[in-house]
């Protein structure tokens, strides 16, 4: 691996997929917790979710019924014990970009009553250069739909890398949207917890499948001194976590089919396994803010089972 994982450790990550994971960051230090203890502090504190890789439109072997399990993601959500204070979508809500696929899948979401706060995936902009996921889903934003907000002394970032895909799918940011970063960025404490949201993540998850994020390195040079960073991606239907230094990255599971783990198959794609498994491979991910401490608590919930 290009990032120094050997691909034994790799797989040591992969172990975690379709189960509940849960970590806290201090100063950009990890420890783990108890599922039961990530439980409980939803009742306190900032809670928000995530979910990912909807693929509204997509009916094939590898799961035939995804407005189904979309439901079932949005129900999870709406039983969690608090509700949440708002919902980031890490793209691909779409399979195609088709007005009756964003249509369905804004009826399904919003069953959650929350505000969502998006960003796309390269399903979402396969048409008309983004211009209808742009008018939907991009007003207030730049470019083609990257952001900030700030929220209970959070700063929220959303950045776009599928808009320039590279010569195997590899994500690119793009000169304009590092410089609106370095801006937006400019001037903040280095104590203020910072969360970025994309959809392909930004670290080199598996180059050989365009998972990473070409010009990522010079983005994470800017969220270098901040001492809580928290990455939140989607794109390779899967649970991976990587720690960085003050960085913790994270990935989510869809709610739509999982993928293969890296290099174990011969292309990334819809994977079919038994039914009775499709459902612990599919979920929605929770984070949990403790007070203003900066300490992050991510918990992956699948869709049944743990």
């Amino acid at each position: 691996m290009s990032d120094g994982t050997d691909r034994r450790g790799l797989l040591k990550c992969m172990a975690w997929i379709g189960t509940g994971v849960v970590w806290t960051i201090a100063g950009g230090v990890p420890r783990s917790l108890p599922i039961e203890q990530a439980e409980a502090a939803t009742l306190d504190d900032l809670l928000f979710a995530q979910i990912s890789d909807s693929h509204i439109g997509f009916n094939k072997d590898a799961n035939t019924d995804v407005p189904g399990t979309v439901k079932a993601g949005i129900d999870r959500i709406r039983a969690l014990p608090k509700t949440p204070a708002f919902m980031l979508h890490t793209g691909d809500i779409s399979h195609l970009s088709k007005p009756g696929e964003f249509d369905l899948a804004d009826q399904l979401i919003g069953a959650s009553r929350l505000q969502v706060f998006y960003v796309p995936g390269e399903h979402d902009v396969l048409v008309d250069n983004g211009a209808s996921y742009l008018e939907r889903y991009g007003k207030g934003s730049r470019g083609m739909g990257w952001y900030s907000f700030d929220y209970s002394g959070v700063h929220f970032v959303g950045l776009v890398n599928v808009a320039d895909l590279r010569p195997g799918g590899m994500g690119r940011l793009g000169d304009e949207q590092l410089e609106w970063l370095e801006r937006d960025l400019a001037g903040r404490s280095a104590e203020q917890p910072i969360v970025v949201f994309a959809h392909i993540p930004l670290w080199a998850v598996y180059p050989e499948w365009g998972w990473g994020t070409e010009d990522s390195a010079q983005a994470l040079g800017y969220l270098k001194r901040f001492g809580s960073v928290t990455v939140l991606n989607g794109h390779i239907h899967q649970v991976m976590q990587k720690v960085e230094g003050n960085v913790t990255f994270h990935t989510a599971m869809s709610t739509a089919f999982p993928q293969p783990h890296p290099g174990e198959a011969a292309s990334p794609g819809p994977l079919k396994v038994p039914p009775g498994q499709l459902r612990h491979l599919l979920g929605t991910t929770d984070v949990v803010l403790k007070g203003r401490t900066g300490t992050l608590a991510i918990v992956d919930q699948p869709l049944v089972g743990g």
